[in-house]
Formats: structure tokens, C-alpha cells, sequence
């Protein structure tokens, strides 16, 4: 009688922690000025959207929820790498201002500021953690590039840096190498920033939206912009090949950590679009 006790008392607290968990997640019927993209590091039917009112799931492709309380603009958005219960933000909160940097240890569901940023509370526009160390972090607030070599906690102006920086990419395998897409063309950094040189002639005279880099291949990029439309490279981003017949203006796009060839992307009309052969074909699924 008494395991049984014991039991039962078990199986309500699992219960229990099983409903606070689900009750975090809001039902959703739109997507709101999209802001960033993930892919769950560990679960490939979990997409992260960030957006103007707050963190979303879209969920096995179909099932949209806001995680979370919060409905603060997100405009930047980026997730760890090696954790997938670490999300980075910053942006605007609900009733304006500025929200610094912030992270998350629970997944989106609650969020603490970590520093108000160089100059701050910052607003950064475009923001990237770099996946080899995540102590390292640059943000794009007010035309200027900041960096943090603390997890946020401190940081400094970059000194020089490209004009009409539209994303920051940081490299998946060198903790020195950060990309810039910007209204011309992609710039990279090989030494934390200190110094740039632009990636692709070209792309030199494009404006490019966005840039991915394949977890399975880092030589292997996707990048969108106003020239070539979607383009695929193999070399590093030195060359670039147009992908053909592609239906929309690609904003974000995100390589899944756990399965190959898997990348989801949001178009211009915030509609969300999966590829299952790295990019080259295409179908909307939200």
C-alpha cells in the first residue's frame, strides 16, 4: 500500500511539472514581424521565431505558440549552440525602450538581463553569439558594432567595421571569424573583429539580407540578396551560384543542427518555408 502511495504521489508531480511546462505556451494564429530564426539544437520540429510580439514555436510544422509571458519585441535572437534550453535576445520591451542584452535558461519562458550594453540599455538590431564560445558576442545597435568577450557582461565599440551592416553570423567553427551582410555586399572579420575585408566579389555590389552557414559543411552558405536572389556556395562564400525558382524574398534562414540537409527559411510575407536538400528546392509549410 504504501509504494503505492508512493507511486501514485510520483506520477501526480510528473503530471503536475508536465502541466506547468505546457501551460507556458500560448496558441498563436500568426506570425508578427519576424525578428530571427533557430532550429532546435537537439529536436528538428522545433522552430524558434522571433518576433515583434515575443518568443514563438512553431511546432512539428503546424502548431504555433508563443512561449512565455513576455510579448517584447525581439530583434535580435540567437540560441546556444550547446545548450538548447539558452536563447539570446535584445530589443524593445512591450511598453517601449530599450531591453539591453538578455538570455534565457529555460528556453524562452522567462528572461533576465544580463547587461544594459556600450552606451545602452542597447536595442540590437542584429546580434550573434558565437557558437565555439559563447562568451563571445557582437551587436549592431545604433550603426555601431559592440562586442563582449565576458557572456555579455562588459563590452567595446569594435573600432572598424563595414557601412550598412544589415546581419552579424558568427562563425561555426572559428571563434575569431564573424560575418556581416550588408548593403554591400558580405564582409567577414578573421581576427574578432579588428579587421574586415569583403568576402565575395560578387555580392560587392549587393545588398544581401541574410547568410547561413551549413553545420555539417562550413564551407556550404545560403545567403539572399537583392542581386541574386537566393544563392549556395561551396567555397566559403568566395563564389556564389543563383538557386533557381525560388517563390519568395528570403528575410532569415536556419540550418538544423541535428539533421542534414534540413534548412527552414521566412519570406518577406512572414511565411515559413522548408528545404530537405540543403537549400536547392523548396515548399511552404506555414
Amino acid at each position: 500500500m504504501k509504494k503505492f502511495i508512493l507511486l501514485l504521489l510520483g506520477m501526480t508531480l510528473i503530471l503536475s511539472a508536465c502541466q506547468d511546462q505546457t501551460s507556458t505556451l500560448t496558441k498563436v494564429d500568426r506570425i508578427s514581424h519576424p525578428h530571427g530564426l533557430a532550429v532546435d539544437i537537439g529536436d528538428p520540429s522545433k522552430l524558434y521565431i522571433a518576433t515583434h510580439e515575443g518568443l514563438l514555436l512553431l511546432k512539428d510544422e503546424t502548431d504555433l505558440y508563443r512561449i512565455g509571458e513576455s510579448t517584447d519585441d525581439l530583434m535580435g535572437f540567437t540560441v546556444d549552440k550547446k545548450d538548447p534550453n539558452i536563447f539570446y535576445s535584445s530589443g524593445h520591451p512591450s511598453f517601449g525602450g530599450n531591453i539591453g542584452f538578455q538570455k534565457t535558461l529555460d528556453g524562452g519562458q522567462t528572461w533576465e538581463k544580463v547587461s544594459d550594453g556600450m552606451n545602452g540599455p542597447v536595442d540590437f538590431h542584429s546580434m550573434t553569439v558565437s557558437p565555439v564560445n559563447s562568451d563571445i558576442i557582437y551587436g549592431f545597435h545604433n550603426g555601431e558594432i559592440q562586442k563582449s568577450s565576458d557572456g555579455g557582461e562588459s563590452w567595446s565599440m569594435l573600432n572598424k567595421q563595414p557601412k550598412g551592416i544589415i546581419s552579424l553570423t558568427a562563425d561555426l567553427e572559428s571563434e575569431e571569424t564573424v560575418y556581416a551582410t550588408t548593403e554591400q555586399g558580405i564582409w567577414v572579420s578573421k581576427n574578432g573583429g579588428g579587421t574586415w575585408e569583403i568576402l565575395s566579389e560578387m555580392l560587392s555590389d549587393a545588398t544581401v539580407i541574410v547568410l547561413a552557414q551549413n553545420p555539417d559543411d562550413t564551407n556550404q552558405m545560403l545567403s539572399f540578396s537583392d542581386t541574386l536572389g537566393l544563392t549556395a556556395s561551396n567555397d566559403g562564400g568566395k563564389t556564389w551560384t543563383s538557386i533557381a525558382n525560388i517563390p519568395a524574398v528570403f528575410y532569415f534562414i536556419s540550418f538544423s543542427p541535428s539533421v542534414s540537409g534540413l534548412v527552414y527559411a521566412i519570406d518577406s510575407a512572414n511565411q515559413v518555408y522548408k528545404s530537405m536538400d540543403t537549400g536547392i528546392t523548396w515548399q511552404k509549410i506555414y
